[in-house]
């Protein structure tokens, strides 16, 4: 669930990123673009470490919340954020090209005709970069549901809470379990084939939708 959970909170915050990208002109642009290719070339071991050193009670970001009473590190708080840290550049660069492909004009017209900017980005915009968003979310859904190294640091592992997958694995094959261990990859490897099934036909019936075929 922690997965699909995560999804739902990081698109808007992904797409504002991918739109600021390409719409916007500022001191760094590079940079930032270049930062979001960092979980792809970091180990995901010294991601993990990073985030739960940054999220603990005594670290730069977890003192704050805990002023507040909000604790992140070792809790679904915690597993969110590293899930949203491993899947934001599925997202971005499966939408950065067609968002830089998407002629002004378009928008001009839209504004020209009497169309607001929120009209103009639902009836206008999101048709034509929602295969490319369908498939990052996928994608990211798909790296998150076996995410280990950047997750298992600041998870804390609590039973029925913030344990995962793939850290069950593991525990069963120190056990000597191995049958259960097969048994949990198996349904991971099911779970992996029928979101890529999802995500091609979702894609197919997007394309078609925006193309006017049906």
């Amino acid at each position: 669930m922690v997965p699909a959970y995560h999804e739902g909170k990081c698109e808007k915050c992904i797409s504002d990123k991918c739109w600021t990208l390409v719409k916007y002109e500022f001191p760094g642009k590079k940079l930032l673009d270049g930062f979001i290719e960092l979980p792809f070339a970091l180990p995901t071991a010294v991601a993990g470490i990073t985030l739960s050193k940054l999220f603990t009670d005594s670290g730069f970001y977890g003192k704050i919340f805990a002023k507040l009473g909000i604790r992140i590190a070792y809790t679904k708080a915690g597993l969110v954020i590293a899930l949203i840290f491993v899947g934001i550049p599925f997202v971005v660069r499966a939408v950065q090209p067609v968002l830089e492909k998407i002629d002004i004009q378009y928008e001009e017209a839209a504004n020209i005709l009497g169309a607001n900017s929120r009209q103009t980005m639902f009836r206008v915009i999101l048709p034509e970069i929602l295969p490319s968003l369908i498939a990052g979310f996928t994608m990211s859904f798909a790296r998150g549901l076996g995410e280990y190294g950047s997750v298992v640091f600041i998870a804390g592992n609590t039973p029925y809470e913030t344990e995962i997958a793939p850290l069950m694995i593991m525990s069963k094959l120190q056990e000597f379990d191995y049958a259960s261990a097969t048994s949990i990859a198996l349904v991971m490897l099911a779970a992996a084939f029928v979101i890529l099934f999802i995500n091609a036909w979702l894609q197919s019936r997007a394309s078609k939708i925006v193309s006017g075929i049906a």
